[in-house]
């Protein structure tokens, strides 16, 4: 299959996990089991899963000077994306993420984003020859929303094609929606864009059509254990996982993300693309972690 670029721009994280059997309610604290500390962050892992499952990854992001920016900054080399584009900022310490993991893979997420929040559109200048060549971007919203409107003008200027999944959740100017190719929420994030609460397939196609309506090609609503339904010009579908016993949901939507990009950059069509990009997902949360539990495209070819 032929390849083609992904660029993707976002953040990086430093991500503090506890596992324990429930998550605590407000005011309550919950003895954990373990601890373990992963690089993440939303950008990071979608570039991450993008290069494990063998797309050709340009990432975009900003860390800062210390300890923490150091780690992410190696963990990228290792997984072989090219850090010419990570910048690193004197003013803010790299962006981290504290995550509560119960005992049936749920988690609570707090992040305090640092450098991620610095990442403007000086810094999107400097890799502009990239978008010249490249087919896809994948963007996320943990980084200012200035800068994705700016990216994803660029990326339009050059008839790049924008993937966005609307993660964490925020109202978005129909002005952005109308440059998006494909725009992958949840449930939650579906409901904060269109007031319409995503409960079932045909909630989920009423929730897609009103995205359709204002100017988004190809909505993809992401529907946990039970799939993801898309909805473009000419088709609508619920497209199934694979069952696995799960452990960690923490990569879940990432590993869509990049594993979506990567088999549509390779000239797969949309059923085939959700497909493969459901079978990622579905390896990830059979593991504890982000980065380290998407699949490789070695072990997702052995598992399915």
């Amino acid at each position: 299959m032929e390849k083609k670029k992904i660029i993707v721009v976002g953040s990086s994280n430093t991500d503090m996990v506890v596992q324990s059997d429930k998550l605590p309610a407000p005011g309550e604290t919950v003895m954990g089991n373990e601890f373990i500390m992963n690089p993440g962050g939303k950008g990071a892992n979608q570039a991450v899963a993008a290069a494990k499952l063998a797309g050709e990854v340009i990432f975009i992001s900003k860390v800062g000077e210390d300890v923490f920016g150091e780690e992410l900054i190696k963990g990228f080399e290792n997984y072989g994306l090219n850090t010419k584009y990570i910048f690193k900022d004197e003013q803010n310490a790299s962006g981290i993420a504290l995550i509560l993991v119960d005992s049936k893979g749920e988690n609570s997420i707090s992040i305090a984003p640092g450098a991620n929040k610095a990442l403007t559109a000086d810094q999107i200048d400097k890799a502009i020859s990239e978008f010249e060549d490249a087919e896809y971007l994948l963007m996320q919203l943990e980084i200012p929303l200035d800068t994705v409107n700016y990216t994803a003008n660029l990326a339009a200027n050059n008839n790049v094609k924008i993937i966005l999944n609307p993660a964490p959740a925020q109202q978005l100017p129909d002005s952005l929606l109308k440059k998006l190719y494909i725009i992958t929420p949840n449930e939650t994030e579906a409901q904060l864009l269109t007031g319409i609460e995503v409960k079932d397939e045909p909630s989920a196609h009423n929730a897609a059509k009103a995205l359709r309506e204002k100017g988004v090609d190809i909505v993809i609503i992401t529907l946990g254990a039970k799939g993801a339904y898309f909805l473009s010009e000419t088709h609508h579908k619920l497209v199934s996982p694979p069952k696995v016993s799960v452990v960690d949901t923490t990569a879940a939507g990432d590993t869509f993300n990049g594993a979506l990009t990567v088999a549509l950059a390779e000239g797969r069509n949309l059923i085939d693309a959700i497909h493969f990009a459901n079978k990622a997902a579905a390896l990830s949360v059979t593991k504890m972690g982000a980065q380290n539990a998407i699949p490789t495209r070695e072990e997702l070819l052995k598992a399915f």
